[in-house]
């Protein structure tokens, strides 16, 4: 049974039970304590904790969980994984034990034809909170060992056990309360007997129920607590482990051979030529990709971008621990994307939300995979050098400022060094690490931004920032005499640069604007008496210090007397798209409501790039208010006026802020026509809103859960857009023969024509294909008195290849038959078996037999005894695999 069927189950049968299906909330769900979902309740908690009336009396979910605690461990064991759905089914005030116990019971040990999981009774164990370990429970939970009694459990299958294993909290004060745990016996070759107290390999929990009861008023440990008395409703919080109960019901050893993992690791195999299951160093790495990948993609998902902090950081280390785990098999060619598309085909049918951000996620992940293999190429020398120089020193740790050197001039995660050295018998100093980035934390940063050209070292900016600040003119003038103060070449600090290079030149002051607040920087030329250096980048690697990245057309000397000009067009342009995005901020706050903030955003001439929080897309009639808004503003000649005061002052005028921005203690205030607009910013403005000219909105959508993103074009590059639209329409037009306001209908009415020839060339097709099902049964082989018809049909997909099956089984009649057809793409085959009720009889089921020519095309596959698909990744073994349900049919027939 395949992991989505599980999933489906489980909401299936408490809907039954009167409980609402709650959708899975993001992985990025508002709640400051935690960085993503780590717990089915999370989504919950406000109405657990009684912070909130809940919506409902009982719910629902199957809710996606990234935990990253044991990352290092992934692969190593089969019990650790960073991804994992949490089934789960909740009563605020409604029922309690008993109930919870009876819906349990029932969904784990009823039958598969009545949709539930049909563990044998038997193999099921339980566990409870035991006597003598809580005061209010001196007997310890009788409630809960007399419910289980109730069902049917025999009294030497409940285990009475410890706080620490069977009560539940959250690790702060609130609510707790004993639970109840279910584990299924996975047979004596998995450990010994005796129970979960005995063996939690061979006993394997699958569900956790909790009984919320009390609340707690302080929290030391798992088994140390106060309680400050009852809550004032009580509650059932349950959660069970999709993955685990998927590996017991599809009779693998692990979570990573499930339906939901395995196909990437067959894929990862595939490429590598590494068989699973041989060399347990690269079992390892293989685990580490199928679970990595599946992560990485769920997270993608929900709007993570690969980044040096927080929840970026975590995606960018999966990401490339999963890249570099195909390098460590032989892979090296990019395969970053085959993969995640791999598990796509896994994890879209639970969510689909994964084909609407599919583009996205390509894009992501190829720029993450092409970013580290730069890495790896030009920092794993420098690796191995650092890690003879250690071991010829007769020391096993790798010094601090080796990992920094990797990470600040490579790019090397500190996690990746530590792993690396950990291969090579060494640790790290990385409390030597650390002091050196806490020093240099600026550099880190710019270190992050792969399209800076800047080649300077933490240790020339901090040099030559000693000196003093750069002074900022470029408010009120674009073209300064000035004076060298520094030069930076390969990472040096030097006194003269030649003709040739790409250098970093430090100004006495400067009129260029660096990089920062979303503005791109100025573009421009430094005139020397060597010659025009042309700059292409201005950066604040350390507070204070402006560099300017240039291309040195002469040469260049410290103390040089030089002219710093700014290109007043490319100002401009910076100006406008930096005032047109304080004016959609505030178009935004004023349709939208005042939670649309801004969370980041980007300007430079011509465009804008704006995010904003929401919980929903904008209709396409709000994005043209919003659109006449700003332009209205625009058009009213605001006045644009920049005053520098006390932070303080400034928050009492309400001016807006970045959430989470540092910012000091006098700050620059941007304000347009008073209060219209009012926000701290260091950027460059226009000194009227007439001077922006036009703000056209291209494109709106969803970048994350809850993070909405506005693109726009404004002046000269809004109006050639707007041209292009116009030839476009024109062009359209013309062809169709129609009027511009006709075109909408016109074009409708074409794809409801191209929709309808669609359909009739498919129903041609498929009728096409049913008429050679006679001949399938007249071909059919005869094995023991069973019909085996079996066909290969390149192209087919699979769900012509079930209608095909179903049909030619149905013409058997009370014949016992088998029938396997293999289709699909030539990348992508796809097996289908269905068998007759008179097949089944003789212990013929689709789903065993399918799995066995699924492995054959180097996938996997399963299904019912009636009707099974499988798929794989290789057509040229159709044969094969329609021999292979020969096989077993005869292996079953004959014994």
């Amino acid at each position: 049974m395949k992991a989505a069927e599980i999933g489906r189950r489980f909401q299936d049968f408490f809907v039954s039970k009167g409980h609402t299906a709650v959708p899975s909330a993001s992985l990025l769900y508002n709640d400051p304590t935690l960085l993503f979902v780590n717990a089915g309740m999370v989504p919950f908690k406000p109405y657990l904790m009684g912070e909130q009336p809940s919506p409902w009396k009982r719910a629902t979910s199957i809710q996606k969980c990234v935990r990253t605690l044991d990352i290092d461990e992934v692969g190593k064991t089969t019990r650790h994984g960073t991804f994992f759905q949490m089934l789960g089914n909740f009563s605020f005030g409604d029922y309690f034990k008993k109930e919870a116990i009876e819906y349990a019971w029932e969904l784990v040990t009823g039958s598969l034809d009545d949709g539930c999981f049909g563990f044998g009774p038997d193999k099921v164990w339980v566990t409870v909170l035991g006597p003598g370990h809580h005061p209010d429970y001196p007997d310890g939970d009788v409630e809960a060992r007399e419910a289980w009694l109730g069902v049917g459990v025999p009294a030497e299958h409940i285990q009475g056990r410890t706080l620490k294993d069977n009560y539940w909290h959250m690790g702060v004060p609130g609510p707790g309360g004993p639970c109840s745990e279910i584990y299924i016996d996975r047979g004596p070759q998995y450990g010994s007997d005796g129970g979960p107290e005995a063996d939690e390999d061979r006993f394997l929990e699958i569900w956790n129920l909790v009984f919320e009861t009390e609340v707690l008023s302080a929290v030391r440990a798992k088994d140390d607590f106060d309680i400050a008395g009852p809550m004032a409703m009580r509650n059932i919080d349950t959660g069970a482990g999709l993955e685990r109960i998927a590996y017991l019901m599809q009779d693998v050893d692990n979570m990573y051979e499930t339906d939901d993992v395995f196909p990437v690791i067959a894929r990862a195999s595939e490429l590598s030529g590494r068989a699973y299951g041989q060399d347990g160093t690269d079992d390892v790495r293989l685990r580490v990709v199928g679970d990595h990948v599946r992560s990485s993609l769920m997270l993608m998902t929900d709007g993570v971008r690969p980044g040096n902090e927080a929840r970026g950081y975590v995606l960018r280390r999966l990401l490339r621990r999963s890249i570099r785990s195909m390098r460590l098999l032989g892979v090296e060619k990019p395969s970053i994307v085959e993969l995640l598309d791999v598990s796509r085909q896994c994890m879209h049918v639970t969510y689909p939300e994964i084909d609407e951000a599919w583009a996205r996620i390509q894009d992501i992940a190829a720029a993450e995979e092409a970013a580290f293999a730069r890495t790896l190429s030009s920092g794993t020398q420098l690796f191995d050098t650092a890690v003879a120089e250690t071991r010829a020193s007769g020391s096993l740790v790798l010094p601090g400022d080796r990992a920094f050197q990797l990470h600040d001039t490579y790019g090397f995660p500190i996690d990746l060094t530590l792993e690396m050295a950990a291969e090579q018998g060494l640790t790290v100093d990385e409390e030597s690490f650390r002091s050196l980035m806490d020093a240099q934390r600026a550099r880190s940063k710019a270190d992050s931004l792969s399209k800076k050209a800047t080649t300077g070292g933490a240790e020339a900016y901090t040099q030559l920032r000693a000196a003093g600040e750069t002074n900022f003119v470029g408010y009120s003038e674009l073209d300064v005499p000035t004076k060298v103060r520094g030069l930076i070449a390969d990472g040096q600090v030097v006194d003269r640069v030649a003709a040739g290079q790409t250098v970093e030149i430090v100004l006495e002051e400067t009129p260029f604007y660096a990089e920062m607040g979303g503005q791109d920087s100025d573009a421009g030329v430094i005139r020397a008496p060597g010659g025009d250096f042309e700059v292409v980048d201005v950066q604040r690697p350390v507070p204070g210090l402006v560099v300017h990245t240039v291309r040195a057309e002469g040469e260049l000397a410290v103390g040089d007397e030089v002219q710093a000009v700014v290109d007043a067009f490319h100002r401009q342009g910076s100006c406008q798209a930096h005032s047109a995005t304080h004016i959609l901020h505030a178009a935004l706050r004023q349709l939208v409501g005042p939670t649309a903030t801004q969370a980041g955003s980007y300007n430079k001439p011509g465009y804008l790039r704006f995010d904003f929080g929401a919980t929903h897309g904008l209709s396409e009639q709000l994005v043209c208010e919003i659109e006449a808004r700003c332009n209205e503003a625009i058009r009213d000649d605001l006045e644009v006026r920049a005053t520098q005061m006390p932070l303080e002052k400034a928050r009492a005028m309400g001016a807006m802020a970045m959430f989470g921005e540092k910012y000091p203690d006098i700050v620059r205030v941007v304000e347009m026509d008073g209060a219209w607009s009012r926000e701290l910013c260091a950027g460059t403005h226009v000194a009227h809103s007439s001077q922006i000219g036009l703000l056209n909105l291209v494109s709106e959508q969803s970048v994350g859960a809850g993070t909405r993103r506005i693109e726009a074009l404004v002046s000269t590059d809004a109006f050639t857009h707007m041209a292009g639209e116009r030839a476009l329409v024109s062009q359209l037009t013309g062809m169709l023969h129609v009027q511009p306001d006709q075109l909408a209908e016109r074009v409708g009415s074409l794809v409801t024509d191209l929709k309808a020839a669609q359909k009739q060339i498919e129903d041609m097709r498929r009728a096409q294909l049913l008429a050679g099902a006679g001949a399938l049964v007249e071909d059919a082989k005869d094995m023991w008195g069973v019909a085996y018809a079996a066909q290969r049909l390149p192209g087919v997909d699979g769900g012509r290849l079930r209608t095909l099956a179903v049909d030619v089984r149905d013409r058997f009649g009370d014949r016992p038959a088998v029938v396997a057809l293999v289709g699909g793409a030539d990348a992508k085959p796809t097996i289908v078996v269905a068998t007759t009720p008179a097949a089944r009889e003789r212990g013929l089921r689709a789903g065993v037999l399918v799995r066995e020519g699924a492995t054959r095309l180097g996938g996997a596959g399963g299904g019912k005894d009636d009707l099974a698909q499988g798929g794989g990744s290789d057509a040229a073994r159709a044969d094969e695999a329609l021999q292979a349900v020969e096989y077993a049919i005869g292996h079953v027939l004959l014994g």
